[in-house]
């Protein structure tokens, strides 16, 4: 932190928890904030347009596009998920709890252990998410698990999960799926553990990279994604730190200018 002269302040192992404290953002205005955001993406993302037949039609282009690029996995690794109960139950867990739960664990982690980069962090999290509420509305597509020959895992095997056989069925629109918002968060977690911790716990790094990796194969093998949908997860990844880095560069540039107040103004 800046000390009174606005120089920065010494760094001592004695004084590292005061600083943390002092860096922490305020807990209930983050819970606040954190709740409006989520209402917003959740509202949002229930108001995108809900015509099957485009959202259909949009599928078929996908996975001929991947044929083409030979990149067409999806009903391999269903026909997989659909053969092993073993592999498809746990998978349907998965797909319903981790996305949140991870995050949220991230997030909290973050706050409490690395407050100095809570902030940047949640900043790209959010700017994520609102790239992947554009990309919902613009691009309504129906999942694999929509279409002739896929299996809907939840359904098959009757289990709790987000979507198919749930009660949130009703209430979550079903073609809001390019980008996979999975992909996206769950590399976002990655990003997070790695950037932090990477450097002084090196084995983070291999820890953190088997939870996109297990994600990108759980969203394929239960049918709820095309492999270009986590394609999309990672460029509205990459468009979050983006316009993140965007929005703090604005900020730097405006604070100084409100700091020095109306006689600095020509």
């Amino acid at each position: 932190m800046p000390g009174t002269d606005g120089a920065p302040e010494r760094r001592s192992p004695d004084g590292a928890a005061a600083r943390r404290g002092a860096r922490r953002p305020r807990l209930w205005p983050e819970l606040l904030l954190i709740a409006i955001c989520y209402g917003c993406y959740s509202m949002v993302r229930n108001l995108v347009p809900a015509d099957h037949a485009t959202a259909a039609h949009r599928a078929q282009e996908i996975l001929a596009l991947e044929y083409d690029l030979r990149l067409d996995v999806e009903y391999t690794l269903n026909r997989l998920f659909a053969e092993h109960a073993w592999l498809a139950v746990p998978a349907n867990y998965f797909y319903a709890t981790m996305h949140f739960a991870v995050t949220i664990g991230v997030l909290v982690w973050l706050y409490a252990r690395h407050p100095d980069r809570y902030a940047a962090y949640r900043t790209i999290l959010f700017a994520t998410t609102m790239v992947g509420l554009v990309g919902f509305w613009l691009y309504p597509l129906a999942p694999p698990r929509m279409l002739p020959g896929f299996t809907d895992t939840v359904i098959s095997f009757g289990t709790w999960g987000i979507y198919g056989s749930s009660p949130m069925a009703s209430v979550s629109n079903q073609y809001a799926a390019m980008p996979s918002m999975h992909t996206a968060w769950s590399l976002w977690c990655a990003m997070a553990v790695i950037g932090v911790a990477g450097r002084r716990r090196p084995w983070a790094v291999p820890a953190a990279a088997l939870y996109p990796t297990a994600t990108i194969f759980v969203i394929m093998g239960t049918a709820n994604h095309y492999l270009l949908d986590a394609v999309g997860g990672a460029v509205a990844l990459a468009c979050g730190v983006a316009l993140s880095r965007g929005a703090l560069r604005a900020f730097a540039v405006l604070l100084p200018a409100r700091a020095t107040g109306p006689s600095s103004s020509p």
